[in-house]
């Protein structure tokens, strides 16, 4: 895996990934507080869990959602559901605030028709991780993933077609934005272990809110 501009004072502010993906620095920042506290809104209407794999193990980051749609997982396998399996009760309504500033960044990076229908909020803990994965569980596979970092900094992992491809180190810090769609959209990504410490506005957690066209 290879560093991308880790440590770097003159690093730009936008910074493209691919052909179709593009990091902005610092985005979110201006309204990192209110989404925090939407966050808390949502959370205590569909609490964090640890959801299952389908081979049963618990997952090491907790997750929420909101919006239309949200993603789960469980024994039976990934999908999108419309009501949380935790409480039975349809997701908490997904902010017009955080919906504006998802389609302001996919606009940056090209995708100028994004309307979000499903929010999938995770919160790393010291430890946590992400594997490399796919985000393919969408219908609408032609629509960019957007995600929003918050709180303690995390090492991203962008990879290539495969699982095997090398991945780079993208150093995310609080208020960046990733976007990623088109030819980008099937890359492999994942997110390292998250270093312990200290955020004054999350604690000892960072949280990632990834905004997706589920249908």
């Amino acid at each position: 895996m290879d560093d991308l501009f880790a440590n770097d004072p003159a690093e730009p502010k936008v910074l493209p990934l691919g052909p179709q993906a593009l990091l902005l620095r610092g985005l979110a920042l201006a309204q990192a507080q209110a989404l925090l506290q939407d966050i808390e809104q949502i959370a205590q209407r569909a609490p964090w869990r640890h959801m299952l794999t389908p081979g049963g193990q618990a997952m090491s980051v907790a997750m929420t959602g909101c919006g239309p749609l949200s993603w789960v997982s469980d024994r039976r396998g990934y999908r999108y559901a419309d009501r949380d399996p935790l409480t039975g009760q349809p997701w908490p309504a997904l902010p017009a605030s955080l919906a504006q500033l998802a389609q302001a960044a996919a606009q940056q990076a090209g995708f100028a028709a994004f309307a979000p229908d499903a929010c999938l909020i995770n919160r790393y803990a010291p430890g946590a991780r992400m594997s490399l994965h796919q985000d393919r569980d969408e219908r609408d596979l032609t629509a960019p993933i957007v995600s929003i970092s918050l709180g303690l900094p995390a090492v991203f992992l962008w990879g290539g077609a495969t699982r095997g491809e090398r991945a780079l180190r993208v150093p995310l810090g609080h208020g960046d934005v990733l976007v990623w769609g088109g030819v980008d959209r099937l890359r492999f990504h994942g997110v390292l272990p998250v270093a312990p410490g200290t955020h004054p506005d999350t604690g000892d957690c960072r949280i990632n809110l990834t905004l997706r066209k589920a249908l």
